[in-house]
């Protein structure tokens, strides 16, 4: 999957946070949203410009974001 395709960020739209593909459809409204229960299906049904794929790159990007080194100093 190419995340730059899927995951966007414009400093001009969506006060500059991640959004798929230029929409504006923040990356973690969508990760919220599959947080609470809601299913794929009801977010694709309520978002009908997002794709399968989006809710996909919403997770990888989360997943990447999250996995960097920790400088701990004892």
């Amino acid at each position: 999957m190419n995340l730059p395709e899927r995951v966007t960020v414009n400093p001009l739209q969506c006060g500059a946070r991640s959004c798929i593909r230029g929409l504006r459809i923040r990356v973690s409204d969508l990760l919220g949203l599959l947080g609470e229960g809601v299913s794929e299906d009801e977010i694709l049904a309520d978002f009908p410009d997002l794709e399968r794929e989006d809710l996909l790159a919403a997770l990888l990007y989360a997943a990447r974001y999250l996995d960097h080194p920790r400088l701990t100093i004892n």
